[in-house]
């Protein structure tokens, strides 16, 4: 079992960057896939980013949201039991709250039910 937290959120002008992190405890996080999702006011959460577990069930395939791709790039050190999630090119639309993510890689990837365990997320707010 994992239990996630996120940090890394605030406000930034259109165009900056942020990195969020996403901290486990629990000495098996290394084999879990984490992913992001992202849920803006008024919205359903939608997948953003997910990464890849050191697993014999895992391909460490990476995937992206097409909305995101070339702006955000998921990483992780298991050392540090951490996965970030750099931001770059920021637009009001990325306005939302973001989740952190973790699942058994042997689930069906992207999809937010197959996250079993969640953590309580951080804002971003990016202003034009």
């Amino acid at each position: 079992q994992v239990q996630p937290v996120e940090s890394g959120g605030g406000l930034v002008h259109a165009g900056g960057s942020l990195r969020l992190s996403c901290t486990a405890s629990g000495d098996s996080f290394s084999t879990y896939r984490i992913g992001w999702f992202r849920q803006a006011p008024g919205k359903e959460r939608e997948f953003v980013a997910e990464s890849g577990a050191e697993s014999v069930w895992d391909d460490y395939a990476t995937y992206y949201a097409d909305a995101v791709k070339g702006r955000f790039t998921i990483s992780r050190d298991n050392a540090k039991n951490t996965v970030y999630l750099q931001m770059n090119s920021l637009k009001p639309d990325d306005t939302a709250s973001y989740y952190c993510a973790a699942r058994h890689p042997a689930t069906q990837p992207t999809v937010e039910s197959s996250f079993v365990y969640w953590g309580q997320g951080t804002k971003v707010t990016v202003s034009s």
